[in-house]
């Protein structure tokens, strides 16, 4: 314990391990360490210890993390309270009462919450490296559906038709979105915290910006009380990760509709897919309906953090413990998302057919057919009713546009003539768009191109 001088009894065990965040926390094991050192150093440099005693304490915080690592040394759950007090304790068995000297002018307050910043700045890296890892497999995929036509929606009912590429560049854009919003989490995050002590600084004079620099941080922090009990950046990083995994659920949810023997529009790599244990004919997109299912809880995380910040008193409150194991979830969560979403991806295989006959004379050609009705003269809202009587008629008929001929659509309307029957040729739906951002196969080529000179 680092405490308890001035307590008669010894923790309770069940209140102990009910108490200990050792099992979850073990994850800042290397920010700790690295923390511990730079604080000797600093203390070193301000003459508040010797240079040999801090050399000391860092010899011995080198030889804990080689244990660590080596897996000679674990410390088990039941006998910490948080890997903080793992790594003193085992510091004091290393080199003695030497380690005593390194909480000087330091509490377990400051501590954590440089610890927790400097693991979410490089975990945000992480993702964001993810991120651009995902967009390029996408890009590479778009590359080779330019012209591959496929119905877009709106309402889950075919609106117009679009390119495979364009639908998949929508995603594109929502994963630049992400690594913008980490690119936030992991500035927000780049203050330090270190000598704020337990809410209220120091009285020795300490250097805290040696430390800052000596880790990698770019301000300090201005408010020690704000400081030990901030935790927005960790409720921002959550924000990412459940927007982040919303769009990876909005995705698999239009995987699994592609995969269906009613769409069939995709063919899933058994790498990626289970089978039933009753029916043998069963290909199940399993992870992408586990990414799909996972994402309730990352958002769970969100609110669980949400509401143990809502009500609390500055400055620092044990409630805070509660921080790390909705983080540590919702990010090892989402990256293992991302990298199986880009597996699934790279290995399906797309039915470039499925589409060609069905989308002829398909009424999703409707709004083009208004458009050149509009070309001719005609306000938008009579060509929309116009266009409404020829899609009547084709469900009366039972027939569809490309079957209409021309003196069927003249009984319509007499304005229509051949130039509209040209209209409803599929095969130049796409170079008719003109506007950018539209699925126009140049405008698709030059956006492939471009994303791809920016995610070199």
């Amino acid at each position: 314990m680092l405490w308890g001088s001035r307590f008669k009894d010894k923790l309770n065990k069940s209140a102990l391990k009910f108490s200990s965040s050792l099992s979850f926390d073990i994850n800042l094991f290397k920010e700790d360490v690295l923390v511990s050192k730079v604080h000797a150093e600093m203390l070193a440099k301000v003459k508040i210890i010797s240079s040999e005693e801090a050399e000391k304490i860092i010899y011995g915080l080198d030889l804990i993390e080689k244990h660590f690592n080596d897996g000679s040394w674990k410390p088990e759950d039941g006998n910490y309270e948080d890997i903080h007090s793992a790594i003193e304790t085992k510091l004091f068995e290393l080199i003695g009462n030497t380690a005593g000297m390194l909480h000087t002018g330091r509490s377990r307050n400051d501590q954590i919450a440089t610890d927790l910043r400097l693991w979410v700045k490089k975990s945000s890296k992480e993702l964001i490296n993810a991120l651009h890892h995902l967009q390029n497999v996408f890009l590479d995929l778009a590359g080779q559906h330019i012209n591959t036509l496929i119905p877009g929606y709106t309402h889950l009912q075919r609106a117009q038709p679009v390119s495979y590429a364009f639908h998949l560049l929508a995603y594109v854009e929502m994963f630049e979105r992400d690594k913008r919003r980490l690119n936030f989490v992991h500035d927000v995050a780049d203050v330090s915290p270190l000598g704020s002590g337990a809410l209220a600084g120091s009285t020795f004079p300490l250097d805290r910006k040696f430390m800052a620099e000596n880790l990698g941080f770019t301000e300090i922090t201005a408010n020690a009380m704000d400081a030990v009990s901030d935790r927005d950046f960790v409720l921002d990083f959550l924000h990412c990760c459940v927007t982040g995994m919303m769009h990876l659920s909005r995705l698999a949810e239009e995987i699994i509709i592609w995969s269906s023997a009613e769409w069939n529009f995709i063919k899933l790599s058994d790498k990626f897919t289970t089978g039933s244990s009753l029916m043998p004919q069963k290909k199940n997109p399993d992870i992408t309906e586990l990414i799909r299912g996972k994402t309730g809880r990352v958002f769970g995380n969100y609110i669980s953090l949400a509401t143990v910040l809502k009500g609390l008193p500055l400055s620092y409150n044990r409630d805070l413990q509660e921080d790390k194991e909705p983080l540590f979830d919702s990010v090892e969560t989402y990256y293992n998302s991302l990298l199986l979403t880009g597996h699934t991806i790279r290995t399906m295989e797309i039915n470039t057919e499925k589409y060609k006959e069905e989308l002829k004379g398909d009424f999703s050609l409707a709004t083009d057919l208004a458009d050149w009705l509009v070309m001719q003269g005609i306000p938008f809202r009579e060509a929309h009713h116009i266009v409404g009587n020829v899609v009547k008629y084709c469900e009366v008929q039972n027939t569809k546009f490309d079957r209409l001929n021309l003196d069927e659509m003249k009984k319509i309307n007499p304005i229509f003539d051949a130039s509209a029957i040209e209209i409803l040729d599929i095969k130049n739906v796409l170079n008719r768009k003109q506007t950018f951002g539209s699925p126009n196969p140049e405008l698709v080529k030059r956006e492939i191109k471009k994303w791809k000179q920016t995610l070199i």
